[in-house]
């Protein structure tokens, strides 16, 4: 990985291409966008493979996240609140939520902020 810097935005030379990264939304993502979705996506990804090798059927899978910030500490992200919004016939929510807190375990990128950022997971069946 390679980050170019340039006034308004710094290039991300990925394996994949380019990403941008910048402290205002119009000239690329935010660093607080990305560290959102790099533990929604992770999160999310790890749920999704157990449901696959359990043959649960999901029609609809959404993650939305709110996040806690603290002005007074570098505006730093207190607290990340991820709501799994699932839609399928005959869903097993208990089950669900199993699948939910073992997929907590083996999300690298929560493990990596476990005890810096509170992330509070949240399971909505439609």
């Amino acid at each position: 990985m390679k980050y170019v810097f340039h006034e308004n935005n710094i290039e991300a030379e990925l394996g994949h291409g380019t990403l941008s990264i910048a402290k205002e939304a119009e000239s690329g993502f935010r660093p607080v966008e990305l560290l959102i979705s790099s533990i929604a996506s992770c999160s999310g990804f790890v749920f999704q493979n157990i449901l696959k090798k359990q043959r649960i059927q999901i029609e609809e899978f959404v993650i939305t996240a709110e996040v806690e910030r603290n002005e007074d500490k570098a505006n730093r992200v207190e607290k990340i609140i991820l709501i799994f919004h699932v839609k399928g016939n005959e869903l097993n929510e208990k089950k669900l939520q199993r699948n939910l807190d073992v997929s907590r375990k083996y999300c690298g990128m929560i493990q990596s902020v476990e005890g810096s950022i509170d992330i509070e997971e949240r399971l909505l069946i439609k």
